[in-house]
């Protein structure tokens, strides 16, 4: 009777929040948070080159233009004039003017070396949700093209952007449709080209549904609510007030990647099925672990008369035991095949 309640009020019961805790146990399982963090310090220092051809390219409009940028930017940002943000930000823009063809050169190649370097942190995150290794050079030569067509899918969605707010009134939502079929190109460019691994675009969709709805809101957050946080945050600490509300702003991106990378590969398995393989450890004298988590992290047996409470909507791993591999349906190399396939065909 314990186990048909526990059986009932399971939240495995029904497919969305089904999905959405195996999603949820295979980011704490991979350390989601920690890939995460890796993409938002990659991100975070992309940002000064990035920050170099903004103000070259601030600087050439400002110097063409009749009226005042930087002040502009200021009341944009919502910030007090007399505040040292203002006053760093109208400067900064001022010294662009005279400083435009140095930076634009400057900020170009620092922004290639660093793009790299959040090409590798992406292809990390995918490599390792799909467990697959790495293709060595041949990455910054993929690299280097996924950055030419993340460019030129970054200048169509600004033309587009540009162009909706043309559009009158009752338009509005082909403007926001157009954006989110951007955003979702991006992101299956991104699922394709950069993990070593070849599957269908049909697999890729909803990781990158996950990822343009997901970016969208954080848009959605990036003009309402990093504006408000920069100018308070810059009344307490000043300049660093706005680098404490980006990193925050970044650190929710990489979420948002890692959990793309990882409702991409659940799906996938949910279909097609998984295969169990038999990994090294080092050996310790005493300790007998029964199984590895996706991590490579070794699972142990549960003490007996520590049986621990049950969690109804946690999903208990099955723990191998150690037994003769071809009892258990594999082929004594070590490899299991697992029996949870699809019916399916695979995508061509």
């Amino acid at each position: 009777m314990a186990a048909g309640l526990r059986e009932r009020l399971s939240l495995r019961r029904w497919r969305p929040t089904r999905l959405a805790l195996d999603v949820q146990d295979r980011y704490s399982e991979l350390h989601g948070g920690e890939m995460a963090s890796a993409v938002t310090l990659s991100a975070f220092l992309s940002l000064l080159p990035l920050l170099l051809v903004g103000i070259a390219v601030l600087g050439f409009f400002s110097a063409a233009s009749s009226k005042d940028l930087a002040q502009q930017v200021v009341d944009q940002l919502q910030l007090a004039k007399s505040s040292d943000t203002a006053r760093l930000i109208t400067e900064a823009m001022h010294t662009a003017e005279a400083s435009r063809k140095a930076a634009s050169v400057v900020g170009l190649a620092g922004l290639l070396w660093t793009g790299l370097g959040v090409v590798n942190s992406l292809r990390y995150v995918w490599n390792t949700a799909w467990q697959v290794p790495g293709r060595g050079l041949r990455d910054k030569a993929i690299g280097l093209g996924w950055l030419a067509g993340a460019a030129v899918l970054f200048v169509g969605s600004f033309a587009l952007s540009a162009a909706s707010q043309l559009l009158p009134w009752y338009l509005e939502p082909v403007g926001i449709l157009t954006g989110l079929a951007t955003g979702v190109g991006l992101w299956l460019w991104t699922a394709r080209a950069l993990p070593n691994r070849q599957i269908g675009w049909r697999a890729l969709l909803p990781g990158a549904l996950v990822g343009a709805i997901g970016f969208e809101v954080l848009k959605v957050l990036a003009s309402f609510v990093v504006p408000r946080m920069v100018a308070s945050s810059s009344d307490l600490y000043g300049p660093v007030g706005v680098v404490f509300a980006v990193l925050g702003w970044l650190l929710l991106f990489g979420r948002l990647v890692v959990y793309a990378a990882v409702v991409e590969v659940v799906l996938w398995e949910q279909r097609h099925g998984t295969v169990k393989l038999a990994i090294e450890a080092p050996a310790r004298p005493g300790v007998a672990p029964v199984g590895a988590t996706r991590a490579g992290e070794q699972r142990f047996s549960r003490p007996e008369g520590r049986p621990g409470l049950p969690v109804p909507w946690r999903k208990r791993p099955n723990a191998p035991t150690p037994a003769d591999p071809e009892a258990d349906g594999g082929n004594g190399d070590g490899v299991v095949v697992s029996d949870r396939r699809s019916r399916r065909p695979a995508p061509r």
